[in-house]
């Protein structure tokens, strides 16, 4: 096994661990985040665009958000855009900038919102453990046709692992960091 495979097999696990880590920013924790928003696409200028591409998104303080239109006739089309979004926020506005508030969590909706990143995180194990089982898979083969040696399998193998293990590592350490943000009051 060439090093370009390791890099291959790495690369594949950090995209995984990088796409929890998006998924995990877009729940909602009871404070205001920004990346809330990432999805919300706005139908402005005939087309439709990523809402960061027709407004500024700040944080106002620990519970607002703030949505500024750098051109005011966009103003509605936000606003809709926001409502038709599945974030579950009701936009205010005062004419020149949108207002969300993020009201606080029951104790209920956290524990609910802890499972559902649990299972998050467990997707993306999955997704680590498929990748090993091909890798594996695929230095098994080249060892039984002979293109590897029996050693040279094993050392594939425990790198392969390593790999692993520390990937999973990483996905524990964004759920535990998660749920302490969700679990904090």
């Amino acid at each position: 096994m060439d090093e370009l495979n390791f890099l291959e097999i790495e690369e594949r696990m950090q995209k995984a661990i990088k796409s929890a880590a998006h998924d995990l920013a877009m729940v909602r924790t009871g404070r205001a985040n920004p990346a809330l928003l990432d999805r919300v696409v706005v139908e402005a200028y005939e087309t439709q665009m990523p809402l960061n591409q027709v407004a500024t998104v700040a944080v106002g303080d620990a519970t607002t958000i703030m949505v500024k239109p750098f051109d005011k006739n966009n103003l509605n089309a936000i606003e809709k855009a926001i409502l038709k979004s599945d974030i579950g926020l009701i936009p205010q506005s005062d004419g020149q900038i949108i207002r969300l508030n993020i009201p606080p969590l029951t104790q209920e909706r956290r524990q609910e919102m802890v499972r559902m990143i649990k299972q998050m995180v467990e997707d993306s194990k999955v997704q680590i453990r498929n990748i090993r089982r091909e890798y594996i898979d695929m230095v098994r083969k080249m060892e039984k046709a002979g293109e590897i040696s029996e050693d040279n399998s094993r050392d594939a193998q425990d790198k392969i692992q390593e790999f692993t293990d520390k990937g999973t590592d990483e996905l524990d350490k964004l759920f535990k960091q998660k749920e302490s943000e969700i679990i904090s009051i």
